[in-house]
């Protein structure tokens, strides 16, 4: 089991990061709420991860935080919910937004999530009742390397179709639908907003959280 990478950030997409640790390139599949925290692409990075194996793949998860990591195991345990269902839960809410919507028995929240239909939000919300009190005492640390702070400016500014174009195409691979993608991005865009950013707010007011 590798459970933990430390290494240089060679590169990173909404969705992947490509970390160097010994001279080997490990391609780590994230989910967004991960990505907004890595630093720029030469940097160091630690990422808590799972290893899946299946017989017509390997695949390697990564978390900026132990707490996700452990969660997403946890989800991954439910019934219909698989790896790529349980990175895109954790792309729209990060694990203290999600036990919030467990505890709150919020499925109105649940169900915004692309592939979470109101059946699955329901398994979700009887199932891991009782499984996230085994999370209990963990908090969120940052990613080494440096995390970015919600809200902060990104080091680069892109041009702003480029932008919005790489936004939009991230929201599509995450489950939405190109209409609803379109529509969240020309919602909250402004001049100067990275990719990142709009990724990140476009989220947030697709799936708001109590």
């Amino acid at each position: 089991m590798i459970g933990r990478i430390r290494g240089m950030l060679v590169e990173k997409t909404p969705g992947q990061a490509l970390v160097e640790c010994s001279g080997l390139g490990y391609e780590i599949d994230i989910p967004y709420t991960t990505f907004f925290h890595l630093p720029e692409s030469g940097q160091e990075v630690t990422l808590h991860t799972h290893f899946a194996v299946r017989e017509d793949a390997q695949s390697l998860f990564g978390f900026a935080s132990r707490l996700d990591r452990d969660l997403f195991r946890l989800l991954i345990k439910v019934n219909g919910v698989g790896p790529k269902l349980a990175v895109g839960i954790l792309s729209g809410l990060d694990a203290h937004q999600f036990i919030r919507c467990v505890e709150a028995r919020d499925v109105n929240a649940l169900v915004k999530l692309p592939g979470v239909g109101k059946k699955t939000a329901e398994r979700l919300l009887i199932d891991m009742a009782d499984r996230i009190s085994q999370l209990e005492g963990q908090f969120v640390p940052m990613a080494a390397g440096g995390a970015v702070p919600e809200g902060s400016p990104t080091s680069h500014q892109e041009p702003v179709a480029d932008a919005q174009d790489e936004a939009e195409s991230a929201l599509i691979a995450l489950g939405y639908k190109p209409q609803e993608a379109a529509r969240a991005i020309s919602r909250i865009a402004e001049e100067g907003m990275s990719s990142e950013d709009l990724i990140r707010l476009a989220l947030r007011s697709m799936i708001p959280t109590k």
